[in-house]
């Protein structure tokens, strides 16, 4: 069965309708989800997404992102070691608009062995990963 990582990109553009991907990014979830296909998150990645959406769109959103979409991820929380390995690799970069919560994901998708992003960040193909969507 595939695994999908999900980005908070794709989470911010399902929830926020004024999203330029939004249409795109809804559709996308509804056939991830009827996939079946394992979907995976990082906790760097709930909590910056619990922090754009409560900024952006208020708690009410925040409430849908936990009661309907959470439920249906499997998370990965980041021990020190990819904490340790992610920080690396951002200071190696050098790019200011790389985060470390980007370097997290791409050193949890490498431990976990998934090879699929659900991202509008340009930054996950750039490290080698396949995006969804296409």
């Amino acid at each position: 069965m595939n695994s999908i990582f999900i980005d908070t990109s794709a989470f911010l553009a399902i929830l926020d309708a004024d999203d330029d991907f939004h249409a795109e990014a809804k559709a996308a979830w509804k056939e991830i989800v009827s996939s079946g296909a394992l979907l995976f998150t990082s906790n760097y990645v709930l909590v910056e997404t619990f922090a754009l959406v409560q900024n952006r769109l208020g708690l009410k959103a925040i409430k849908v992102f936990h009661e309907d979409m959470v439920p249906l991820l499997s998370i990965h929380w980041a021990a020190a070691a990819i904490h340790a390995a992610a920080t690396s690799a951002l200071f190696a970069a050098g790019r200011k608009k790389l985060s470390l919560v980007d370097c997290v994901s791409f050193e949890v998708m490498r431990y976990s062995a998934i090879k699929c992003a659900f991202t509008f960040d340009r930054h996950f193909k750039e490290q080698g990963f396949d995006c969804l969507p296409k």
